[in-house]
Formats: structure tokens, C-alpha cells, sequence
């Protein structure tokens, strides 16, 4: 027997109490607004999973003992606000992205401006896809690092076999980031006008 559990196996109230509110906050942060569509809110909930393939694939390199502690640091900060970040585009179909939660100050409960939301999805939107979708693409064709130099020869993708497929399958979903942004940006913008 578990200690968060009665004899009869059912959870302890405690446990029962977390769990419920877990599983409230879970729902807020997800549950659409009115007015959303079935593919609105699936793209929204597909963008954190095309930059996690590559924060696991980043995560793995924390554990080589050839680097420092600062360079581990910045890969798990790195893997962890990229992650925050694209969690940020359920906002623009959920309630949190139309009114602030109440547990802000000052804020709570009041009416997200959708100008500015909207102005910054377009900027990420842009800056996205010129990053992932556009400069990567071209310096993986050229060979080159976003500078224009020579890629290194320990450079994951000419590691070739099981390294160099690895490192592309976890970095190629990050190509659709900026585009999927793009569209649930004009989405949002045409419900929030």
C-alpha cells in the first residue's frame, strides 16, 4: 500500500485534493475559448511538441561529463524557456490568452488587449520561421553555420548513422514553429477584432 492511500486503495484526501487541482489548472490552461475550431486548437496544442523533440535532444548532452557546469546550466535553461515559449501559443485559443488569470496582480480578471498579443505572435511568428524554417534550412543545404562559416567537423549532422538521424529527427519539427505560430496568430487576430 502506498502512503497517499486508504487501506481500500482509494486515494487519501490529500491526495484526492492535489489531484483535483491539478487537474483543474490543466484544464484552464488547455480548455479553448468559444469560437476556436477543432484544427485552431490542435495546431495549438501540436506547437510545444515540435520544440520538445529538440529540448530532449539538447537535455541528452548534459549528462557528458566534457562540459562545464555554466554549459549545462544554459542547455536545461535553454530547453526549459524554449518549451515555456511554445507553450505560449495555447494562449491564443484558450481563456488565459483573452483574460488575465485572477492570481495576477493588478491584472487578474481583466481583458488581455489582443493588439499587443497579437503584434508579438507575428514578431515571434516571423522571427521563427526566418530562424527554423528559412536560415536553417539554407545552412544545412550550404553546410554552413548561420555566420557562414564551415560547419565543425563534430557538428551532430555530419556525425552521420544513428547520431546524425537522431539529431535530425528531434531538430526537424522546429521547421513548422514559426509557420503554425502564423496561422494561430491570424487566427486569433480574427476572433479577438
Amino acid at each position: 500500500m502506498h502512503h497517499t492511500e486508504a487501506r481500500d486503495g482509494t486515494p487519501s484526501p490529500s491526495t484526492a485534493a492535489r489531484s483535483g487541482r491539478l487537474r483543474a489548472a490543466w484544464h484552464a490552461a488547455h480548455e479553448p475559448v468559444p469560437g476556436v475550431s477543432r484544427r485552431t486548437q490542435l495546431i495549438a496544442y501540436v506547437v510545444p511538441f515540435t520544440v520538445l523533440p529538440a529540448g530532449l535532444w539538447r537535455l541528452a548532452a548534459v549528462f557528458d561529463g566534457s562540459i562545464g557546469i555554466g554549459e549545462r546550466c544554459y542547455i536545461v535553461f535553454l530547453s526549459a524557456f524554449s518549451e515555456a515559449v511554445a507553450f505560449t501559443a495555447v494562449g491564443l485559443v484558450a481563456r488565459w490568452g483573452e483574460v488575465f488569470p485572477r492570481r495576477i496582480p493588478i491584472l487578474g480578471g481583466r481583458r488581455v488587449p489582443p493588439k499587443p498579443v497579437t503584434i508579438v505572435a507575428a514578431l515571434g511568428a516571423t522571427f521563427l520561421t526566418l530562424l527554423w524554417t528559412v536560415l536553417t534550412l539554407v545552412t544545412e543545404i550550404m553546410g554552413t553555420t548561420i555566420r557562414g562559416d564551415d560547419l565543425p567537423d563534430d557538428f551532430p549532422s555530419r556525425a552521420g548513422g544513428w547520431e546524425a538521424a537522431s539529431y535530425y529527427i528531434c531538430y526537424a519539427p522546429l521547421i513548422l514553429w514559426g509557420p503554425l505560430l502564423a496561422v494561430l496568430t491570424i487566427a486569433y487576430h480574427r476572433r479577438r477584432k
